[in-house]
């Protein structure tokens, strides 16, 4: 596929979602190092870079592109052989941590649970079907998701796996809290310090579940953990068109619209994390990056191969 049409892709969010878009990263520098004839590195880096661009807050976008730009080799051949090496473990290493995360998070809920999700997170997603394929009674409950309504994909692919489900609109989610019993979200990113970036109205939810006394978990790979924020980098909160938000007809009056795609939601509101390698506190966040992703390597690499910012 075309660079460019590959960032429109994920630009436009016909591609979305955290593991989706690190995934198809991945498969898309995979087959763009098999076109590449001439000026190999130097290629690679401008594709990689225009990825990049695309979804400055999501981390696994970040960290799949890097993990694969560390490719090693002397000719052409050898540099295109290990770089789609280490593509293939990325997609590898999202594949089975997902499976991983549903194993471990299904046994956080219990039969007859009433569970709220809010967004389109293809992990947490999956710890509700691994649930329901337990045996475990469950309902979920799940917000719409505006302005872009991935509520609606969820709903659907809860249904599709015949799990009892009902949609309501984001600001109902203090009305409903008190019939949830956990509340489960995937992760854009997490940071050094445990805190989430997610979906706008994420830490809404997330403070509503603490006032009702309701356990707010989330579901995330380690490489949706963030080594920039280790170095005391802040996460840059996407804002985008104010045209998904009102129509036009409005906007031509002049009237303004402002549209963030995240919030951060702080760790004091989050009860776990749920990784492949284990249920962990947010406040072991600084030990992921530095034991899993390796946190200075990442970052002397990305001054070799990258120019991220």
């Amino acid at each position: 596929m075309d660079i460019l049409a590959a960032a429109e892709k994920i630009r436009s969010m016909e591609v979305r979602g955290a593991s989706r878009i690190a995934r198809f990263a991945a498969q898309v520098l995979k087959e763009y190092a098999m076109k590449v004839r001439d000026n190999f590195d130097e290629e690679m880096k401008k594709a990689s870079q225009i990825l990049l661009n695309t979804r400055p807050t999501a981390v696994s976008l970040f960290n799949a592109i890097n993990y694969i730009m560390r490719y090693r080799g002397r000719s052409l051949e050898e540099k295109r052989e290990d770089l789609i090496r280490r593509a293939e473990e990325f997609i590898s290493w999202i594949d089975t941590a997902q499976k991983r995360i549903a194993e471990i998070g299904e046994k956080r809920i219990k039969d007859g649970y009433t569970l709220l999700t809010h967004c389109n997170s293809s992990t947490a997603i999956a710890v509700i079907k691994k649930a329901h394929e337990m045996g475990k009674r469950i309902e979920v409950i799940a917000t719409e998701s505006r302005p872009r309504w991935q509520g609606h994909l969820t709903a659907k692919q809860l249904k599709n796996a015949g799990i009892d489900v009902t949609v309501i609109v984001d600001s109902a989610v203090r009305f409903f809290m008190k019939e949830v019993d956990m509340v489960i979200v995937g992760a854009d990113t997490v940071t050094a310090n445990g805190a989430l970036i997610n979906k706008i109205g994420t830490s809404q939810i997330a403070l509503c579940a603490k006032e009702a006394r309701v356990p707010f978990v989330v579901a995330a790979e380690t490489y949706k953990f963030s080594p920039r924020t280790l170095a005391g980098e802040l996460v840059l909160i996407e804002e985008r068109s104010a045209e998904e938000v009102l129509p036009k007809e409005l906007l031509g009056m002049g009237i303004k619209a402002r549209n963030p795609a995240f919030d951060v939601t702080p760790r004091d509101y989050i009860d776990v994390i749920l990784t492949e390698i284990g249920a962990i506190p947010p406040e072991m966040a600084y030990f992921v990056i530095k034991e899993r992703l390796g946190y200075e390597e990442i970052l002397d690499e990305e001054m070799k191969i990258c120019d991220f910012d």
